[in-house]
């Protein structure tokens, strides 16, 4: 029957699912919306439907042009509760695979998913998992689930990985023209999900199976997260040396026309994958007896970005012999990103709560992409950002340099700048206030 399906989708009549319509599932869905197939979102945030049933897209990178399309036009409809799995016949699993306390995987967003798709499935469905996990995720965790109602993988529902590569705010490469990778636990379930995934796509990489495609994910991330741990390490040595800027060496490095990639060192990072990604890694290396100490330490050494900004702060309050508890301090910047409204896992979390741990008289933040901020299990809103906030700070952080930012104007104001993502190449005043990330007590011209 799998030749029923395939031509359902050379026919656009397929009927498809997406569980998860955060960064990941709402473009994908509208993506297939506009290339004429019929989706169906679900999402157990309440808010996300709201949103979608009022018509208001809450994805920046998703066009508010195809988004109303696809609503107006009935390609696309929402709701946070499972009842309308058994119409479809895809069904891609888009959820959050964060870790515990103790860095360890947590995948019972996906298991949780697949218990309520097996509930209901029907045969010859297509399940795509997308969400980044470890390898092994698909087949010996989702597979045994499906095949416990005593049917087999490849004939009676086929199941494949084919991992998200969405990288928020970038404006040339989105879900419509980045390549995809996918690999499929048989040939029929490799057939038709990379039939299913170059209706999306301008170019669908085939893998010999779902381990591979879920290490090719990590492996991604893992990358970036090394080679930033690099540069973050050189920064800090920079610091200690005291005459050498990091971000001029890096440019110089950038000449080089091969075997280099310029990365850059910052307050830490965030978001979901390469914060995340190491940690699943090693958890399934360890199954095996092996550690993956080089991955393992990268992640370390990138999580310890945020105390050594913390440590910046308290260095040039006591510069400037004022003390914690009569401090007022400014962070710039709150999301993981610039130019995104993505908060998760952003190192100015961090900064801000290790300040408040140090006995920060006064701590205020603002954000061009953000009302309010999750702190300490509470809500803080956001400050309006004018000469008053930035004339009362004794130290102001640049966190996230969104370009929105008036730089010259917010240099102008403040009366120190601890600058952690190098915002200062973007004007020419007032440069004597500035403590540079990578580029300590060395003149910056």
């Amino acid at each position: 029957m799998s030749e029923v399906l395939r031509e359902k989708i050379k026919q656009k009549k397929a009927k498809i699912g997406i569980i998860g319509l955060g960064y990941v599932g709402l473009p994908l869905a509208i993506e297939f919306a506009r290339k004429g197939y019929n989706v169906h979102g679900i999402d157990i945030d309440l808010n996300k439907i709201k949103l979608i049933q009022q018509k208001k897209n809450y994805i920046k990178d998703v066009l508010n042009k195809d988004f109303l399309y696809a609503i107006n036009n009935k390609l696309f409809t929402a709701s946070n509760t499972y009842d309308k799995i058994s119409n479809q016949e895809i069904i891609f699993i888009c959820v959050p695979t964060p870790v515990t306390e103790n860095k360890t995987p947590d995948i019972s967003h996906i298991m949780n998913s697949a218990g309520e798709i097996f509930k209901r499935m029907k045969r010859h469905l297509l399940v795509v998992l997308k969400s980044t996990t470890f390898p092994g995720t698909t087949e010996d965790y989702i597979q045994p689930l499906f095949e416990s109602k005593g049917w087999k993988v490849g004939k009676d529902f086929y199941l494949s990985f084919s991992p998200e590569r969405v990288d928020p705010g970038n404006k040339m490469y989105n879900t419509g023209n980045t390549p995809i990778v996918v690999g499929g636990v048989t040939k029929k379930c490799h057939e038709l999900s990379v039939m299913i995934m170059q209706e999306v796509s301008t170019k669908v990489h085939q893998v010999s199976s779902p381990r591979a495609a879920e290490m090719e994910k990590l492996l991604e991330n893992i990358f970036r997260s090394v080679n930033i741990a690099l540069v973050n390490e050189l920064a800090r040595l920079c610091d200690r040396m005291g005459n050498v800027n990091i971000w001029e060496v890096i440019e110089a490095a950038s000449t080089k026309p091969f075997g280099y990639m310029p990365f850059y060192p910052g307050p830490g990072i965030g978001g979901h994958c390469i914060q995340i990604d190491p940690y699943y890694l090693d958890w399934a290396a360890k199954k095996y007896d092996f550690h993956t100490k080089f991955v393992e330490l990268a992640a370390e050494s990138n999580e310890e970005m945020p105390y050594y900004v913390k440590d910046m702060v308290m260095r040039e309050l006591a510069n400037c012999s004022v003390k914690a508890s009569d401090a007022n301090v400014l962070i710039l910047g709150t999301t993981f990103k610039r130019d995104v409204d993505d908060p998760r896992n952003s190192p100015a979390i961090k900064v801000i709560e290790s300040l408040h741990k140090e006995g920060i008289g006064n701590l205020n933040f603002h954000d061009p992409y953000m009302r309010n901020i999750r702190l300490m299990d509470k809500i803080f809103r956001v400050q309006e950002l004018n000469e008053k906030l930035l004339k009362d700070a004794d130290v102001t952080v640049i966190i996230t340099d969104h370009s929105t930012y008036d730089y010259e104007w917010i240099f102008t104001y403040s009366k120190r700048i601890i600058d952690t993502r190098n915002a200062a190449r973007k004007i020419r005043n007032n440069r004597e206030k500035i403590s540079l990330l990578g580029a300590l007590n060395h003149k910056i011209s």
